[in-house]
């Protein structure tokens, strides 16, 4: 064309590299100096960059016209390279949209699913990271008491491998983004004054980065941060575009959704699993009271514990005795719930062993006491505990009660006696302060009732408490009734009354 040949050449690395050449013969390479300016050609080639397309340039061979031909070819060339630059940006451009539109399609797929915040947390900072070329992201998630940015995922570093971050963190970038809800992104080439996490282990030195805010909507209709994504180290160009800005904080909003899901099935299935362990101990403490059958079918017994909470520390215990002897026994440990529970199971254990090893309720007491003394000490708790050892062939029931105040003898009239204190409750008194007493028991005629302060003291609307007669009215009201009927029936007047269950409720009916 215009009677010469011509070669294109692009600027690159300190060097122009020929791109379009004609002839078969290798392009000598032309050298550019510091500057950007091509060093004049020994064998006197010329060589002129490509008018308005940077980078460029051409270089006439052989052209008889030098001036000529480049009036022809120089404006050619423009248009060009201007169109095809203008066609290879177009479809960077929609490769960036299509990489878009997979992350966001990716990320929508998660949001669809319920799992784990951890495993959405990491497909989703692996899909960004890598749409927008940064070797290192990750993604803080706020703790629920609100005090932390907790690492839940991580590209180029491990999330295990990175610190919580408090939220007043005077210099972190994390924690100032997700205090102040706006977005931080740092270009190096601006200024080296900028935001750095030096010592929150995070390290952005010397390189850009990008941090946005994680925002939720609430239900009053305003936002509220959750966390915060982070990316930085980028692969190519060390900066962050607008359109790679709009992308992340259009990704967090979505995110938002995913995390605040998460974290509530994480909730969800941890007062699930709360919920049946504490299912498992109620069912567990009840087991280990003992069935009113140990006694044998001569005796008619029968006890029923109720926890205020899943566990309590109520309890009841029946031994069979050498001869035609028996102890009962029912205790109340002061407080209720998982505290009194543990002490409740020391003593019934304790009790377990004491009980049948020992000659009289007094020593069993003692026994027990000297057992679980130490524990009573360290967590400053007490226990009301009356146990009775009945004879069968003397009619004679002894028994020890440490400060329990609800245990009656009633007889076949309805007349009750009061079996009173002989000792202050275990764990406000000594051992050698334990004693017993002795009364007389008529087989076929009298009932042992022994009930836990939680009936006598629970109060309904008005305010009004059960009190102990209420009970003994239902004792005195059913003589002949087999144990297990009456117990029913004072436990449908406690509910019929309306009393609210604030205590753990335990009551115990024996006759022979």
């Amino acid at each position: 064309m215009a009677g010469c040949d011509v070669r294109v050449w692009r600027l690159g690395r300190g060097r122009l590299r020929p791109v379009i050449g004609c002839g078969t013969a290798p392009a000598p390479a032309i050298h550019v100096d510091l500057d950007g300016n091509v060093r004049p050609a020994d064998d006197g080639r010329w060589v002129e960059p490509v008018p308005e397309v940077e980078d460029f340039w051409y270089e006439l061979v052989q052209a008889t016209d030098v001036e000529h031909a480049a009036r022809i070819l120089a404006p050619l060339l423009t248009q060009l390279l201007t169109a095809e630059r203008e066609t290879l940006d177009l479809a960077k451009e929609l490769a960036a949209r299509l990489e878009e539109i997979e992350l966001l399609y990716t990320i929508s797929h998660v949001l669809g699913q319920t799992i784990r915040l951890e495993t959405a947390a990491d497909i989703i900072v692996r899909e960004v990271s890598g749409v927008v070329g940064a070797r290192r992201a990750s993604i803080f998630v706020v703790d629920d008491v609100g005090e932390f940015l907790r690492p839940v995922a991580g590209v180029g570093k491990d999330a295990t491998q990175l610190n919580a971050i408090p939220v007043d963190h005077p210099t972190s970038v994390a924690a100032h983004v997700f205090r102040s809800g706006e977005t931080r992104v740092y270009d190096p080439r601006l200024s080296q004054s900028h935001l750095l996490s030096t010592d929150s282990g995070q390290h952005y030195l010397g390189a850009a980065y990008l941090c946005v805010p994680i925002m939720y909507p609430g239900s009053s209709g305003g936002v509220r941060p959750v966390g915060v994504i982070n990316l930085t180290n980028r692969l190519g160009s060390d900066l962050f575009s607008d359109g790679e800005q709009k992308l992340v904080t259009a990704v967090a909003g979505q995110i938002a959704s995913a995390i605040e899901n998460a974290r509530l099935v994480q909730r969800d299935l941890a007062r699930d699993r709360v919920a049946h362990e504490l299912e498992l101990a109620h069912d567990l403490q009840l087991k280990l009271l003992p069935a009113p059958s140990v006694l044998g079918d001569d005796i008619d017994a029968a006890a029923r514990c109720l926890p205020a909470d899943n566990v309590g520390g109520d309890f009841y215990h029946f031994v069979k005795l050498p001869g035609r002897r028996f102890g009962v026994m029912l205790g109340d440990v002061s407080s209720h719930g998982f505290a009194a529970a543990l002490i409740m199971a020391l003593v019934l254990s304790a009790a377990g062993i004491h009980a049948a090893e020992s000659d009289s309720a007094k020593e069993t007491l003692k026994r027990i006491l000297d057992s679980v003394k130490s524990e009573l000490e360290e967590t400053e708790m007490h226990l009301s505990l009356f146990y009775a050892v009945i004879d069968l062939e003397e009619d004679t029931m002894e028994y020890a009660n440490a400060g329990h105040p609800h245990a009656f003898r009633v007889d076949p009239n309805g007349e009750w006696e009061r079996l009173g204190a002989t000792s202050p409750p275990l764990g406000l008194t000594e051992e050698f302060a334990v004693h017993d007493a002795q009364t007389a028991w008529q087989s076929c005629c009298d009932r042992l009732v022994l009930f836990s302060d939680g009936i006598s003291d629970g109060r309904n609307a008005e305010g009004e408490r059960f009190g102990e007669s209420r009970v003994l009215d239902v004792v005195a009201r059913y003589p002949d009734a087999p144990s297990h009927d009456v117990l029913e029936a004072v436990l449908e007047e406690f509910q019929a009354f309306g009393a609210a269950p604030h205590d753990d409720r335990s009551i115990l009916l024996l006759r022979t």
